[in-house]
């Protein structure tokens, strides 16, 4: 029998660091509810210090999650963050938290100004202080990457025998090569007493486009636990991205003495959803995922896989979710009808809510000639998006064209219930609907980027228009809008990006 290896997923709090990929209480929940379907380990739910949201958000993915997998909370070798992670961990069933330092020379003289024996003792310190509220402590050594090998493993030692129960060795920067990363895990799996009894982790970064072969290095030479998220997400380049990771253990499980306990199945379903709430696209190419995986353009390819599918296919898209059956929805279809198929997506509602999403699915579905399953996640989401907004839009009238003044008319609901109807101009349509919209909204965004996309298929596809705009404060705030017309679409992704900073900046300060 191979080894278990854990799949330790950070997508809400390494992933969250991405720029612009920031996430909500409610959204986080949503995520962290298919993490569980698809069987990680242990769910890294944020860094409860940082903000009230965040915290918040631990302890409510501790108390959805249950049992179903371990609940982390990050901190630093800190005991205020200790404290604060251990309250916001209280209901968790299954509670981890996951404490460190620095321990490259970069680290230890520019960042922390600490010696090493200074290092060795904040280390020893945090994991001690944390045993005082959990039993599983996971110990991580920032920078492992690039630190001396010796010291390293003097501090993984000093942390070992303080009772860590994991000590991760993150590639903080993406700097290592493979092969010399896998010897630096080996060489703490042969030389560190009492090592057999503590689960060594890999967290690796995609710096230099080898997280994946990272992270396949350090479980050859004994790492149990890998750290990604879904789609790579992660600060600069991204981390180890899981479904790759986990297909390459499937397929290369004997040669690493590996295996995982991941529903494949669930790893398109989860990259679709993190790429629609973070708002960001997955590439075409990108591996298991994306919508190229398994797309033949070449005659040959394609005249290989039609004769025998392993020709140039190693993975059978049914394995990761990427093919199978569809129940065709259009505007004859009815309630039972549309209830299973969202069943079978993931999503059940109470009645009251479900006839706000018939609704709204009877629209989409009187505009198209058949409703996709990408269709029905867009209108959940956007159901889910509206549930805590600030402000509503309920209706925009355009005109423009050429010798026309563009120019739009909104309706708005505030969440005091207030209806403002307004009116602009502007040098396009969605340039005089956002000069509409600024009149009633509270803050204001500068648009730095826009893009827009079908999302299924068709002439009548809906569109989805993401946009990322800049607060006052500098700080990057994306917001996703979908309908059939492009405009109004548009419009509901920028009141969508103001809700997203207006809840941020409430959340930090702890409103």
């Amino acid at each position: 029998m191979t080894r278990k290896i854990d799949i330790f997923d950070t997508t809400l709090r390494d992933g969250e660091q991405s720029p612009g990929a920031s996430m909500n209480t409610e959204e986080k929940l949503v995520i962290a509810q298919e993490l569980v379907r698809m069987g990680v380990d242990v769910i890294e739910a944020g860094f409860p210090v940082s903000s009230p949201g965040d915290f918040r958000s631990v302890q409510e993915i501790a108390r959805v999650v249950g049992d179903s997998a371990i609940v982390c909370g990050l901190t630093r070798a800190v005991d205020k963050d200790i404290d604060v992670a251990a309250e916001a961990l209280k209901v968790a069933k299954r509670p981890r938290i996951h404490t460190g330092i620095g321990v490259s020379q970069a680290h230890l003289e520019h960042k922390l100004r600490i010696t090493e024996e200074e290092c060795i003792a904040r280390a020893i310190h945090c994991v001690e202080y944390a045993k005082k509220y959990v039993e599983d402590v996971e110990f991580y050594a920032e920078d492992a990457g690039r630190s001396d090998q010796e010291f390293l493993l003097r501090v993984i030692q000093a942390v070992v025998n303080a009772g860590a129960t994991v000590v991760n060795i993150p590639d903080t920067t993406g700097y290592s090569m493979p092969e010399d990363y896998g010897a630096r895990i080996k060489s703490i799996a042969d030389n560190v007493i009492g090592i057999e009894n503590v689960k060594i982790a890999v967290h690796t970064h995609n710096d230099l486009g080898m997280a994946t072969a990272l992270a396949l290095a350090g479980v050859k030479n004994g790492a149990r636990q890998i750290e990604c998220t879904v789609n790579g997400l992660g600060e600069r380049a991204g981390n180890t991205a899981v479904e790759e990771v986990v297909m390459a253990i499937k397929m290369h499980g004997e040669e690493l003495d590996a295996h995982t306990d991941i529903v494949t199945t669930e790893l398109t379903r989860a990259s679709r959803l993190v790429s629609r709430i973070t708002g960001m696209n997955v590439q075409a190419n990108k591996a298991i995922v994306g919508a190229n995986a398994f797309a033949h353009s070449s005659g040959i390819h394609q005249d290989g896989v039609l004769k025998a599918r392993h020709t140039y296919e190693i993975i059978d898209p049914a394995d990761v979710g990427a093919a199978g059956s569809e129940i065709v929805l259009s505007a004859r279809s009815g309630h039972a009808a549309l209830r299973h198929r969202l069943s079978e997506l993931g999503y059940t509602f109470e009645d009251e809510v479900f006839d706000d999403v018939y609704k709204r699915f009877l629209e989409v579905a009187d505009q198209k000639k058949e409703v996709y399953d990408e269709d029905l996640e867009s209108i959940v989401e956007e159901r889910q998006r509206e549930v805590s907004a600030v402000y509503t839009l309920n209706a925009l009238q355009v005109s423009c064209g050429d010798p026309l003044v563009p120019t739009a008319t909104a309706t708005i609901t505030d969440e005091l219930g207030e209806t403002h109807v307004v009116a602009a101009c502007g040098t396009g349509p969605v340039d005089a609907a956002y000069k509409a919209i600024d009149q009633v909204v509270s803050v204001r965004g500068d648009l730095q980027e826009f893009s827009v996309k079908a999302i299924t298929r068709g002439i009548d596809a809906i569109g989805e228009v993401t946009v990322r705009i800049v607060s006052e404060d500098d700080k990057v705030y994306t917001g996703r809008g979908s309908d059939t017309d492009i405009i109004v679409s548009s419009a509901k992704a920028y009141v969508n990006a103001i809700n997203r900073m207006i809840s941020t900046q409430r959340a930090r300060e702890g409103k």
